[in-house]
């Protein structure tokens, strides 16, 4: 434990100096109007949790909805660049706003924040947290229906700020078929189970490659075992996607709003349910 500040608005601990249960969610800026807020998250990196992030807010927004992501993946940012996103994020009367995409889609990272873009963010954890905490706080997300947040891996300080100061109406957990799966899916559902915020599904990406020639799938990383750890955890898988080699250069290129992502449609349905509940 770190040495206390006796500032329970910023700290975690249940200790002594706690008086009373306290929240630590943060308002979101006044102006601002989002219906619900979705966490894509993974327990490691390198499970393509960006892709699906820009994803889900492509189909949803395809379906009428006005969507956003909060890209709070601080270190590694890549949905401006998903969505070919190379602006500045401008001020208007205190507000930061959002970008948007050629279809509309919101869209605030630390890139858009950035002299160049390519510039690392050499920061330390606390500094990391509140900049996610500003994208939350200081931003305008006007009347958006639902806003994605494309958390870093792992349990660290910024999974943690998301969960403890934005209101989260549920996560998707984003794996892959290798053998770490149990981990990563123990990792993310312990997570989300410590700070009361409901787990949506699982979504299995590059599960498979599909020959172009014959349409057969071919599990380049072996038998998934997805099935078994859901079961464990008594939770739902909403999608299985291919390792598209096209799917990749697509959003390499800055064309996220051309992908077709079909495999995806149970996890948007799951999604768009929220409001209608």
């Amino acid at each position: 434990m770190s040495e206390c500040t006796h500032d329970c608005s910023s700290c975690g601990e249940n200790c002594g100096e706690r008086k009373d249960p306290q929240s630590l969610l943060k308002e979101p800026n006044p102006k601002s109007s989002i219906k619900k807020v979705i966490g894509v998250v993974s327990g490691k990196g390198g499970v393509g949790k960006s892709l699906v992030t820009a994803m889900m807010a492509v189909l949803l927004n395809r379906r009428g909805y006005h969507t956003g992501v909060l890209d709070a993946d601080i270190t590694g940012p890549s949905i401006p660049k998903a969505f070919g996103i190379h602006g500045r994020a401008l001020m208007q009367d205190k507000c930061i706003l959002p970008c948007k995409s050629g279809k509309g889609i919101d869209v605030m990272s630390v890139n858009l924040m950035l002299e160049n873009e390519t510039d690392p963010v050499v920061w330390r954890g606390p500094i990391i947290a509140n900049m996610v905490t500003q994208f939350w706080t200081d931003v305008l997300w006007q009347n958006v229906d639902f806003l994605f947040v494309d958390m870093p891996p792992g349990t660290g300080d910024v999974p943690l700020t998301v969960f403890q100061s934005i209101p989260l109406d549920g996560i998707l957990v984003v794996t892959s078929p290798q053998e770490l799966v149990s981990m990563i899916v123990s990792k993310a559902v312990t997570m989300a189970g410590m700070m009361n915020v409901p787990i949506l599904g699982v979504i299995e990406n590059m599960s498979y490659v599909q020959c172009p020639d014959c349409g057969k799938k071919i599990y380049v990383f072996g038998e998934s075992h997805l099935d078994e750890v859901v079961k464990k955890y008594n939770l739902n898988v909403l999608a299985r996607g291919p390792l598209d080699p096209q799917i990749a250069s697509k959003i390499d290129s800055g064309s996220a709003e051309q992908v077709e992502a079909p495999w995806l449609d149970a996890a948007a349905d799951t999604v768009e349910k929220l409001l209608k509940n």
